[in-house]
Parts: structure tokens; C-alpha cells; sequence
């Protein structure tokens, strides 16, 4: 009985296999993404999502500062 389970088993994951490969597999995604954003508009994407990372850093950081501008008058006051 084990064995005809193993047996069923193993033809389920070679139809599995080879349905995956038949709809495109891995090669059809990465064809599919590479054909919706071209490299050239990725690489402009990449440069700008660089230049607002480093705008949000430096307005989280002149926050801060004043953060804790307050916070040392506040104790100070104390």
C-alpha cells in the first residue's frame, strides 16, 4: 500500500512539473517583467526613489534636532 502512495506521489509532482513549465515557469515572469519596465525607466525609478530616501533622512534628522532642542530647554527649565 506504501508503495502504491509513493508511486502516486511522485507522478503527481512530475505533472505538477512539468504543468509549471508548460505555463512559462520562472523564464515567462522574469520575460514579463522586463518587458513592463524597460531598463532605462527602472534606472530613472532607482535614481529617484535615492534622491527622496536621502531628502527624507535629512528632514527626519532637522526633526529630531529640533526635538531635542525641546526636550533639553524643558529640562533645563525644570
Amino acid at each position: 500500500m506504501l508503495d502504491l502512495t509513493d508511486v502516486t506521489s511522485i507522478v503527481a509532482l512530475i505533472v505538477s512539473i512539468l504543468a509549471y513549465q508548460r505555463t512559462g515557469g520562472t523564464a515567462e515572469l522574469k520575460k514579463k517583467i522586463q518587458s513592463t519596465v524597460p531598463p532605462e525607466e527602472l534606472k530613472k525609478h532607482v535614481e529617484r526613489l535615492e534622491v527622496m530616501t536621502d531628502t527624507l533622512r535629512e528632514k527626519t534628522a532637522d526633526a529630531l534636532e529640533r526635538l531635542e532642542k525641546v526636550i533639553r530647554k524643558a529640562e533645563k527649565g525644570e
